[in-house]
């Protein structure tokens, strides 16, 4: 008729705790396999620190900016790039309006330049802007009301 169920549940828990100990006496084998032969060697002996470097000089340029808006009904919501690229913004201001900054940065990057603002209307507003005397962008919009930017 087979083994009792009793018997069987018995078994079945002795064989898990002969599984279990197993496998505990072989994870501490392996650690003690691996701290024993390092620690016979003696103290770790540290590398030898590398000369310092010296930091290589980047030539840097600095940039005259100046944005503008040109209109007969001021500006709205005007939004810019400043200088070091932080976000600048006026409400409202009259035209014609000018910011001048200085941005300074590594020579060779390309540097972005952005202004946006609103139309109040009616008539035209213009954006420009101006590096180093040279106009990059300029831009018109004569449609009142709408957000419009000048960027390079």
């Amino acid at each position: 008729m087979g083994v009792p169920t009793a018997i069987r549940a018995e078994r079945a828990r002795s064989a898990g705790s002969f599984v279990v100990v197993l496998g505990v006496l072989a994870a501490a084998f392996a650690v003690a396999a691996y701290v024993v032969p390092r620690s016979g060697r003696g103290p770790v002996k540290e590398e030898p620190a590398a000369a310092p470097v010296a930091p290589v000089a980047v030539r840097t340029v600095s940039h005259s900016v100046v944005y503008e808006l040109l209109g007969a009904h001021g500006a709205r919501n005007v939004t810019y790039a400043a200088a070091g690229s932080a976000l600048t913004q006026h409400a409202e201001v009259s035209t014609p309006w000018s910011a001048r900054f200085t941005r300074v940065g590594p020579d060779g990057r390309t540097e972005f330049y952005s202004i946006a603002a609103r139309n109040p209307g009616p008539g035209a507003l213009r954006c420009r802007i101006v590096v180093d005397g040279v106009v990059v962008a300029e831009k018109t919009e004569t449609e009142p009301g709408r957000l419009f930017s000048c960027a390079v």
